[in-house]
């Protein structure tokens, strides 16, 4: 038993499975890529938020001077 461990060990570099670092490499990468992926797509989420609330301000803020617009018409016009 003892006699074929070493045989295992002193044999051929050809019997062990090789490491394949193109494929290490590839897979690495597949990683980082998806973690790159999911980082930008919180940000653009984070950016659709933050648009969406600036559109809702803009809207208010129109509103408020079409408003005001309006109550100055509606006083000039009672006020002939």
């Amino acid at each position: 038993m003892s006699g074929s461990r070493a045989n295992a060990a002193s044999g051929s570099r050809f019997l062990y499975d090789p490491f394949d670092a193109a494929n290490a490499r590839i897979d690495a990468n597949e990683r980082v890529l998806a973690e790159r992926w999911e980082g930008l797509e919180f940000r653009l989420n984070a950016i659709e938020v933050a648009l969406e609330r600036l559109e809702k301000r803009l809207w208010l803020a129109m509103m408020g001077v079409v408003g005001t617009v309006l109550a100055q018409g509606v006083k000039y016009l009672t006020s002939l």
